[in-house]
């Protein structure tokens, strides 16, 4: 009896929960149907319609006179900013020209017949005694843009990209003060541009790119309006952005066999010529690369830099592991910052939940003409003494007497020689590696260039040791060169790894000291606190 009683039981309970899914579902296809038919809506909404909807200050009277002159005008704009976007487009393409091609010119460039029209403004004041205006602009146009291409087979193949999107003019200079998603599509004329393996995504991979850079702020186009000095519109550098790469860790593994080969492209623009590529760091999914790259900074306030790492399959194309960015305005100028940063699969849509390992980097922004004495320690003047200005201002010129009139030095690199002295102070929070929750910790110092060796003493039975030990190490190369700090289990019979942390030099070497707390990477929990201080000694050498 009891069987049959509990198989009605569970029948109805299961019908029960069929009914509240399937209820659940009609709900949430409900509210979708609504939603979409409210987007429709508003996608069918014309300017009139807005401008019941708004406010009156959204469309000013003169934005209206400002339409009706653009479209009497508008076949004479067509014709000069056709030539102007010619011209200043077609050499960023051939930056960033596919090695399978051999010429990436346009055969034919109008904008059409129909012109934009504004349909909204807004006005940013930047503090700074000037101010942008921004003009909300929609165009539905009928572009006539033909590509010829030329690949490195003799083949010839004119393509036309269908663009749905281009930038808006202002009153003295264009740009996009964001990156937009550009929708277009490629086709052969008299032909099928995917019969060709890899041309399609290379071609439109090369477009995207080119446009984007080329419009996107803080690169900008003047157009002169009346006659005059704009030159101080023009992107000009404001600052050098150093950056350390020093390791990544947790990185999926892209290989069926062995584990991935990681290296990472670091860039802020993404051209050709200033894009940097680190070394591969074979079978290995905790990379320490510690390579140190250079950028200029052209606008603080808007950039970022951005990392991509991918896995080397040799003679492959290489593989997508993760991406990261982070932007220039959150680093304090003359400051180091120290970020772990998390992968993602794309920096536009922040979906992915799968975790794909984390990059760190070292940060120095370094505007031009920063005060308070500060200098950069990666310049080849910085922390010279009196001696060595003399014995370098006596060298430069002996090197000038020889070079004759032109007075061509050769270029120097800073070599920071100095002594580093470590304070391992203590732990905190380490995890236990004993059997009775306990352990017998102590930390392993390693200089990685010179394999300079050194370790505390053992602290027995304790999760929170203290040390309190000085160590000094002559570093020859201080801003390539990190210290490595591993913190261990001393057993009898061996040892138990429980975590590290690794630090570059860049941050003591411009602080001069310091003291701070660093979590333990490859362990559950823990941190070490660590007191530095640098004795600098600097030489030079010709490159």
């Amino acid at each position: 009896m009891s069987f049959f009683f509990g198989l009605v039981i569970g029948v109805a309970v299961g019908i029960a929960l069929i009914v509240v899914f399937v209820r659940s579902e009609n709900a949430r296809s409900l509210r979708r149907s609504q939603l979409a038919t409210t987007i429709a809506a508003f996608a069918r909404m014309t300017v009139e319609d807005s401008r019941k909807i708004l406010a009156p200050e959204y469309y000013p009277s003169w934005l209206t006179w400002l339409n009706l002159q653009l479209t009497k005008i508008w076949p004479y704009v067509n014709e000069a900013a056709s030539e102007l976007i010619k011209t200043n487009v077609e050499p960023v393409l051939e930056q960033y020209r596919p090695i399978i091609l051999s010429s990436l010119k346009f055969s034919k460039f109008t904008l059409g017949t129909v012109a934009p029209q504004f349909t909204g403004v807004s006005i940013i004041e930047d503090g700074g005694g000037s101010i942008t205006m921004e003009l909300e602009m929609n165009w539905d146009g009928n572009p006539n843009i033909v590509l010829d291409i030329k690949t490195r087979f003799g083949l010839a193949l004119p393509v036309q990209p269908l663009v749905d999107e281009f930038p808006c003019f202002g009153a003295v200079c264009y740009s996009l003060r964001q990156k937009k998603k550009l929708d277009f599509t490629l086709k052969v004329i008299g032909g099928d541009i995917s019969t060709i393996p890899g041309l399609s995504g290379a071609i439109e991979g090369t477009i995207r790119d080119a446009v984007e850079d080329s419009i996107t702020w803080p690169v900008r186009k003047i157009v002169p309006i009346l006659p005059g000095d704009y030159s101080d519109l023009e992107l000009k550098p404001v600052g050098v952005l150093e950056v350390k790469l020093v390791q990544a860790k947790e990185l999926t593994n892209k290989d069926i066999i062995g584990k991935s080969d990681p290296f990472a492209v670091v860039y802020i623009r993404p051209l050709r010529d200033k894009m940097k590529t680190s070394k591969t760091i074979n079978n290995q999914l905790n990379p320490v690369w510690n390579e140190h790259f250079e950028f200029i900074v052209e606008d603080a306030s808007t950039q970022h830099l951005v990392v991509k790492v991918y896995d080397d399959e040799g003679l492959q194309a290489a593989e997508f592991i993760g991406c990261a960015q982070i932007r220039l305005n959150e680093l304090e100028p003359g400051k180091v910052k120290d970020v772990w940063l998390k992968l993602v699969k794309d920096l536009e849509v922040q979906r992915d939940n799968k975790n794909r390992g984390q990059v760190h980097l070292e940060l120095l922004y370094c505007p031009y003409g920063m005060k308070n004495g500060f200098t950069n320690p990666f310049a080849s003047d910085f922390s010279m003494t009196s001696l060595e200005k003399v014995l370098k201002s006596g060298v430069d010129g002996k090197d000038t007497a020889e070079n004759g009139i032109d007075g061509k030095n050769k270029r120097r690199e800073v070599i920071v020689r100095g002594v580093l002295s470590v304070t391992v102070i203590s732990a905190d929070d380490l995890a236990p590696a004993d059997v009775m929750g306990k352990a017998d910790p102590y930390v392993a110092l390693i200089l990685k260039k010179t394999e300079t060796k050194n370790k505390t003493r053992v602290v027995n039975d304790c999760l929170n040791p203290v040390w309190n030990q000085t160590f000094d190490f002559v570093v020859e190369d201080g801003l390539h060169d990190m210290l490595i700090l591993e913190v261990w289990d001393h057993d009898t019979f061996g040892k138990d790894y429980m975590g590290q942390c690794i630090l570059t030099l860049t941050r003591v070497i411009l602080e001069g000291e310091y003291k701070d707390s660093f979590q333990l990477d490859g362990a559950k929990s823990g941190k070490l606190n660590v007191y530095l201080k640098w004795s600098p000694q600097p030489i030079y050498r010709d490159l």
